[in-house]
């Protein structure tokens, strides 16, 4: 008599279907929009200067982060200061995503999107207000954007600003730089911030 093998008797499972799931998902996020059960909508995006990940509220787009500052630990950051009614939905994030494709194509000079400035206050909030009036190319220096916004002598506040720059790339602190016109800290890191300056100055 053979011996029979319990693994013949379990019918392997299909791998699901991506577009199933992408239905299925798509479904998800339009009944939770619909129930007003969705604070914050996020999705990641591939791009020359790593994974970003993208949070938007209703207002707009909260936050912008890179690969090394922790996803998930973003992602938790956000739940605990805004709301956490969290939910991947990268539709409600195709306009922003679309607009970022563009930059990185060389095609985009200024992003165009609704900003939820919320995570930015008092003197940091002047700060990053200013910076998308450097112009596309161009740089200023922590002294330069000090001076732009009222304040001339907080010149390491700025730079405080923008290393706690919430939105970094749609709002540009990459361009501004030390008076000595070396790079000065940067969230995304050096090679980031040479790569943004360089396509800029490529244009």
């Amino acid at each position: 008599m053979t011996a029979l093998d319990p693994a013949a008797l379990l019918s392997p499972l299909a791998a699901p279907d991506p577009e199933l799931l992408r239905r299925l998902h798509l479904r998800l996020e339009t009944a939770a929009g619909d129930a007003g059960a969705l604070d914050l909508a996020y999705t990641t995006i591939g791009t020359p200067v790593g994974r970003l990940l993208l949070a938007a509220t209703d207002r707009g787009l909260v936050r912008v982060a890179f690969a090394g500052e922790d996803h998930d630990a973003v992602l938790a950051a956000l739940a605990a200061t805004i709301s956490p009614r969290i939910l991947r939905a990268p539709s409600r994030l195709a306009e922003a995503v679309r607009q970022l494709e563009e930059y990185f194509a060389g095609s985009r000079r200024r992003f165009e999107l609704p900003l939820d400035r919320r995570l930015s206050k008092g003197f940091r909030l002047s700060v990053l207000e200013h910076l998308p009036d450097i112009a596309y190319g161009r740089t200023e220096s922590y002294g330069q954007v000090a001076a732009a916004v009222g304040s001339p002598k907080a010149v390491r506040a700025v730079g405080t600003a923008c290393a706690t720059n919430p939105l970094p790339v749609v709002v540009p602190c990459h361009r501004v730089l030390r008076s000595d016109g070396s790079f000065g800290g940067y969230l995304g890191g050096p090679e980031a911030k040479a790569y943004l300056l360089g396509l800029e100055a490529a244009a």
